[in-house]
């Protein structure tokens, strides 16, 4: 608390020098605050823009290396798997989320096998990447079934977590299925596997894309103070 007043109080003092602001400055930022996106494509040696972000690419899994290499050497401590499923892969209950050779999962182990825990995976859990009506649910009757969709992301969550993913992200907006999917991994053993809050995820990640665009290496990140602070669900 601050107490006292002008002038007595002279509160520029301490912001007068770099090192006096270094020492009471109540927020930093740093490549330890940031996750890195990575977007997936199918196949070998493919680097792909994507139009609606410019500079911004989707890789095949064997190029990951090469970004996540410099993520690593920058400082990153995470990075967050998208993939792009091919159209012919997809159906109206996104069965490929289910996949242990989909996108994700593959990537997943290519990742772990390389670098072990030198960096941590986040992976996306939700089903619009899977289904052909591009929903994050399962859909009957032009209406999203909330609890038939959160049995198929516990096993989606599930999977990821077999193969070797440290945090859960889910981005689907159902209803009720933090709690399912926190108890469905601590019941297979995944205690440890973290779930984060999308909340500011998907809010910032489009700013920091364009704040580091000139970075050398393009990263979508996210502010991520410090992962308790958005609230990962124990």
């Amino acid at each position: 608390m601050i107490t006292g007043k002008y002038p007595s109080l002279r509160l520029r003092r301490n912001r007068k020098s770099n090192w006096s602001r270094k020492l009471i400055q109540e927020n930093t930022l740093s490549p330890s605050d940031f996750i890195l996106p990575i977007f997936l494509i199918d196949g070998s040696n493919k680097k792909e823009s994507i139009k609606s972000m410019p500079n911004v690419y989707r890789y095949t899994i064997n190029r990951l290396a090469q970004i996540i290499d410099k993520a690593i050497h920058k400082g990153i401590p995470m990075v967050a798997l998208f993939p792009k499923t091919k159209n012919r892969l997809k159906d109206e209950i996104g069965s490929e989320s289910l996949n242990k050779n989909n996108l994700v999962c593959k990537a997943i182990i290519e990742i772990k096998k390389r670098y072990k825990d030198q960096i941590g995976i986040m992976c996306d859990v939700a089903l619009d990447p899977y289904t052909s009506h591009g929903h994050d649910g399962l859909i009957r009757s032009n209406q999203i079934i909330n609890d038939e969709t959160i049995e198929v992301l516990i096993n989606q969550s599930l999977l990821q977590a077999e193969m070797g993913c440290d945090v859960l992200a889910p981005s689907d907006m159902m209803d009720g299925r933090i709690g399912k999917i926190r108890k469905a991994l601590d019941k297979s053993g995944y205690q440890n596997v973290q779930i984060l809050s999308y909340s500011l995820l998907q809010l910032l990640v489009k700013a920091v894309l364009a704040i580091l665009m000139n970075s050398g290496l393009v990263i979508g990140v996210v502010n991520l103070q410090s992962m308790d602070s958005l609230e990962l669900i124990q």
